[in-house]
């Protein structure tokens, strides 16, 4: 039975005194071991059977990476019931929409996350939750223990109070979690992940043992993972498909150790223990994001800039060098590129680059990119210092891996081959296919693609399209594959903004509360693509500036584009009560014309096509990022609109 359950069982006999995961303890780092993992979440399963739970029963599971998250979820999937992993960083209105909608039983947390899921009961009604709490009763539990009038065994279970219950509920019926588990089916729901849509209406994902078994396979495959001792630093928070799948499950098929980053005492500890925590555990591989590789891209090029001119030198001819000999890393350069670059790229990785790489520790391999897309610059940077990021492609409905590069193939600016079990189409619409290089929207069939959206019929329709009669995703990503089999993800067909983090939001909301809090907009366009910060592109209802100009005697381009811009942040007070601030556009581009049906930036219906605005404004987009002209250009396209009599 392809099941996660099993895996887990294989992994406890296979690897039974290997650490599966580990946490910082006072005195260092606590294992716990795959036979431990494997024990303890018989535990839970029992303890909720004890408690005539019933079987696929929804759990909301919020907490930091941490060995008993871990167990908590294994212990509610043994019981044939159903995970609901929440991001740390929700609201608590979030965070009661999701749990009421997966009609959630129990909500595990930590004292990390205590405080937000007491404040989501705020905005939930009926009977709530009974909170499986991950640690011991502390001073935060006991304020809610007065407030709530809260009873343990009945409106919440600590950690060691929820083992022992298990532990007895055991040694009365040795056979209860074994006839649970007889029952497991591989098309079981064992979570339900919600997108990061527009807030109140994010999409509830239902994914199966199959699509987890699959994708794990496919992901030991990619990366021709050894079954020695291979260890791992976890940073991204496991609610995340990306450290969920390739972390977690993944993990049980070689014996990995995930090693949590120290989150005692505050969620924003991660951050500042990461660094710490990367030497004292000094692993083998290490799953990132693009604004965590970023920041260490940063960080190196500003200390060695710090050392002085001459070793900055060296480290720029190197690195330079070191990019040219690799190429795009499927083709490699010339012998005659390789002979001129040769000596300073052996002066740089003898002099610089070592005390580089020491930030990861001495035994790091690579790391794997995925949750957003990784920009070219960086893979050619961690490639030329000998730490290379290998970007992949993927989306939760997915489970979440559809292509990945690797170490024995990869090439810069794409997102890899297709993984071993998934078949994928390049769509230029439901039923046409695209040629090699032509771009369509990514199609994708397999067992790991899920069974579709929780409670909404019509949004799984959307996407879960037929194709000869065959099942298939649609992904709303558009891509092309290039002549060497490599996947190229060039943008989305229904757009969502993503910040450098990989962290997701609706552009529509933003938009509408724009129009709708100013009265000089008449079209706008949201973006954020893997950017620090949000912009928009605008165009001006043309009568009403001008009129505006008038009434206020305007009489320079300056002075009218002062007074527009600060018209156009005037939506911002109002934006506050619903936007987080991240989303919120921090520049503006002023465009001289409206997004028209002559350059195909509407449709028939006079909607704007997202993908095709931002192909057509490509340099405009990039020169409101960092560009010394932004508001130049801006002040040239008002004087072109009002001032050119």
């Amino acid at each position: 039975m392809r099941t996660i359950v099993n895996m887990l069982h294989d992994a406890a006999a296979r690897f039974p005194q290997r650490a599966y995961a580990t946490k910082k303890g006072d005195s260092g780092w606590i294992e716990y071991s795959y036979s431990l993992v494997d024990e303890q979440s018989d535990y839970v399963c029992a303890a909720l059977a004890q408690n005539n739970v019933k079987n696929q029963s929804a759990f909301g599971l919020l907490a930091e990476g941490r060995p008993e998250w871990v167990i908590a979820e294994m212990g509610v999937i043994k019981h044939r019931s159903v995970s609901v992993p929440l991001s740390i960083k929700l609201a608590p209105e979030e965070i009661a929409f999701r749990l009421t909608h997966s009609e959630a039983v129990g909500i595990i947390a930590s004292s990390n996350t205590l405080d937000n899921i007491c404040r989501s009961f705020e905005f939930m009604e009926g009977d709530l939750p009974v909170l499986y709490y991950l640690d011991e009763i502390d001073q935060r539990l006991e304020k809610y223990i007065e407030k709530f009038d809260w009873k343990e065994g009945e409106n919440f279970y600590c950690w060691s109070t929820l083992i022992d219950l298990g532990k007895k509920a055991l040694s009365e019926n040795p056979s209860v979690v074994e006839d649970i588990e007889k029952t497991i089916r591989e098309d079981d729901t064992i979570n339900i992940c919600y997108t990061s849509g527009t807030t109140g209406n994010p999409k509830g994902i239902m994914l199966t043992h199959l699509n987890y078994w699959t994708n794990s396979h496919d992901a030991v495959e990619l990366f021709i993972l050894p079954d020695e001792v291979f260890e791992t630093l976890v940073v991204l928070p496991v609610d995340h498909a990306f450290a969920h799948t390739v972390g977690i499950y993944t993990s049980m098929l070689r014996g990995i150790t995930l090693h949590f980053v120290d989150a005692r005492g505050s969620n924003a500890a991660i951050i500042r223990n990461f660094p710490k925590n990367l030497v004292e555990v000094n692993p083998y591989y290490l799953m990132t994001v693009p604004s965590i590789s970023g920041n260490f891209m940063k960080k190196m090029k500003q200390g060695v800039l710090a050392k002085g001119k001459f070793i900055n030198g060296i480290f720029e001819r190197g690195l330079e060098a070191g990019i040219k000999r690799n190429g795009d890393g499927f083709h490699r350069p010339s012998a005659w590129v390789r002979f001129k670059t040769f000596i300073p790229y052996k002066i740089a990785s003898m002099l610089v680059f070592p005390s580089l790489r020491k930030v990861f520790g001495s035994r790091m391999l690579y790391c794997v990119g995925g949750g957003a897309l990784l920009e070219a610059r960086q893979q050619h940077f961690f490639a030329a210092i000998g730490t290379p990021v290998y970007q992949g492609y993927g989306l939760t409905e997915a489970a979440p891996i559809i292509s990945s590069n690797s170490p024995s193939k990869y090439k810069f600016g794409t997102s890899g081959v297709i993984a071993p079990s998934v078949e994928c189409r390049i769509m230029k619409s439901d039923t046409e296919e695209a040629e090699v290089l032509e771009r369509g929207e990514i199609a994708i069939k397999g067992d790991n693609v899920m069974k579709g959206y929780f409670k909404n019929p019509a949004a799984t329709k959307e996407v879960l399209k037929k194709i000869d009669g065959e099942t298939w995703l649609f992904t709303g990503d558009l891509g092309y594959m290039d002549e060497d089999g490599f996947l190229v993800v060039t943008g989305r067909a229904k757009a969502l903004l993503i910040a450098k983090d990989g962290e997701k939001y609706s552009p529509e909301e933003i938009e509408e509360v724009i129009i709708n809090n100013t009265d000089i907009v008449n079209q706008i366009l949201v973006y954020n693509d893997h950017r620090a910060y949000t912009s928009a592109l605008v165009t001006l209802q043309e009568d009403r500036v001008a009129a505006l100009i008038r009434e206020e005697g305007l009489d320079t381009p300056e002075k009218a584009y002062e007074r527009i811009m600060e018209i156009l942040r005037s939506y911002e007070e109002e934006a506050k009560k619903s936007i987080p601030l991240q989303w919120m556009p921090s520049t503006f581009a002023i465009l001289e014309k409206p997004f028209s049906e002559a350059d195909k930036l509407v449709n028939s219906t006079m909607k704007v096509v997202r993908y095709k605005v931002i192909e057509f404004y490509e340099k405009r987009i990039d020169e409101m990022y960092g560009h010394k002209n932004h508001d130049t250009l801006n002040i040239e396209a008002v004087k072109n609109l009002f001032f050119n009599d």
